[in-house]
């Protein structure tokens, strides 16, 4: 059977229709011998109600299943599914959020408002030379004053300026001061005009005047004056009409100390592990996140300069079913902790986790995220097969939660490349492997490291990965 087949199929099998059926086909050959006067009878068909309703007529109260019932078998027509189409618009935001601060020396901002124009000179009534929307990178040529700055679209040979005050360079925290310290001493005109004096003299002899918004480095400074550079020569101006210059700066947080813990409770042991471990975190005063928090803390990175505080670890439930569902889920209520449960849509069902089992981890403030659909290797697929796989668990979850699916945990942990090309292009912002790690950086969110727990993992290791020291 081929397990991507997007149709369904109606099959209802009926053993007690047999008898109905043959006295049925009497009596249209009987109606065949009818003079010809009588009016031809209508084409004879059943339909799925039809059968319900004969069912219902004959008493019968069999469950109509495939198991049992024969070859006798009445197929309904195929009819397609409604493709549900996945929003991928948080895609570029994704991107935006997986590059990292970038390296020292590179005059490279980021685009913070919705849209952006740029323009062919550096004013609002200039010609727009292209558009640009948040999270853009561009080339800084050079800041024409503490208004406008010209810049070049990273991937085009297109020049422009665009507004200083919605572009921002990225910048992780140890570089902030070493970027600061580059523009030191620039200053701008903080008034629609400043006055340029030959002395230091309010009654000196004027010889020019600053625009408003000009940047200016004065070679001397005191609480009245500023001495200049001024068409070769020197000059002075008021030292109350300047202001400090400094461009916008985006400070993100680049590496995180983020232990991420699998539990695959299908395995024996691993629901006591679990249990054992959450009361230890929980004394330990560590608190255990989702993938659903680390995600909110990530998206407000993008606005502002928020950090992951020390002592957090993000736990994983992957292999959830019908048989285990009880127990896990009583565990974590009497805990009162919350985790991001992976789960393989297929096992959605009456015969494994239903519904109804994960609308209720939900309404308990548990997370959900993507095992995707089959559990299969996705190393081992074709791309087509790869992207299907992971749009269809997420396509489900997504109508089932009424919430972004932004995560998926790569069965067996299998991801390369091809696998976090597939992942991204799907519209998922993290991917979580196997690479035993408990520190990663932006650029490895779609191949994020973590530790699968077994029976035997003690609370000792799973502390000394929450406090930083060696490896579990």
């Amino acid at each position: 059977m081929n397990r991507y087949r997007s149709t369904r199929r109606s099959t209802v099998s009926v053993r007690p229709l047999l008898a109905f059926l043959l006295i049925a086909s009497f009596g249209i050959l009987f109606a065949g011998c009818t003079p010809d006067t009588m009016e031809p009878s209508e084409e004879f068909t059943f339909t799925a109600e039809d059968v319900s309703k004969l069912i219902g007529l004959a008493g019968e109260k069999e469950d109509i299943t495939d198991e049992g019932l024969g070859d006798i078998r009445l197929d309904l027509p195929d009819t397609e599914e409604e493709e549900v189409v996945l929003d991928v618009s948080m895609v570029d935001t994704y991107d935006a959020i997986r590059s990292g601060p970038l390296k020292s020396g590179d005059d490279v901002y980021r685009v913070t408002n919705k849209f952006l124009n740029m323009r062919a000179e550096p004013r609002v009534t200039s010609a727009t030379v292209g558009k640009l929307v948040r999270g853009d990178i561009v080339h800084l040529k050079e800041f024409i004053d503490a208004a406008w700055a010209k810049v070049r679209m990273i991937d085009q040979k297109t020049e422009g300026y665009v507004a200083q005050r919605y572009i921002a360079k990225l910048v992780n925290e140890d570089r902030l001061e070493l970027e600061k310290e580059t523009l030191k001493g620039t200053y701008f005109v903080d008034f629609s005009f400043l006055n340029v004096r030959k002395d230091p003299d309010a009654e000196s002899k004027k010889i020019g005047e600053l625009p408003g918004q000009a940047l200016v480095k004065p070679l001397s400074m005191d609480g009245i004056w500023a001495r200049i550079p001024f068409e070769g020569k020197e000059a002075y101006v008021a030292t109350q009409y300047l202001s400090p210059f400094l461009p916008n700066y985006l400070v993100r947080q680049d590496t995180f100390h983020l232990p991420i813990l699998l539990y695959p409770v299908d395995e024996e042991g691993v629901s006591g592990a679990l249990a054992r471990h959450i009361d230890r975190l929980s004394q330990e005063g560590v608190r255990i996140m989702t993938f659903r928090d680390f995600y909110g803390l990530l998206i407000a990175q993008e606005d502002r300069d928020v950090r992951l505080p020390p002592r957090n670890v993000i736990i994983g439930i992957t292999g959830l079913n019908d048989k285990n569902f009880g127990e896990v889920s009583d565990f974590l209520s009497s805990s009162r902790a919350t985790v991001t449960f992976f789960v393989q849509t297929d096992r959605i069902g009456l015969r494994g986790v239903t519904e109804k089992n994960i609308l209720t981890l939900l309404a308990n403030g548990h997370d959900i995220q993507s095992a995707t659909h089959t559990g299969d290797d996705l190393r081992s697929l074709t791309n087509a097969q790869l992207q299907l796989e992971l749009r269809q668990s997420r396509q489900i979850l997504e109508t089932m939660t009424k919430r972004t699916i932004s995560a998926v945990a790569y069965p067996l942990g299998g991801v390369n490349s091809r696998v976090a090309e597939q992942a991204e292009a799907v519209g998922y912002l993290l991917g979580v492997g196997m690479a035993p790690d408990k520190m990663f950086t932006r650029d490895q969110l779609l191949r994020l490291p973590s530790f699968t727990v077994k029976e035997s993992t003690s609370g000792d290791n799973v502390m000394t990965l929450v406090r930083g020291e060696g490896d579990l």
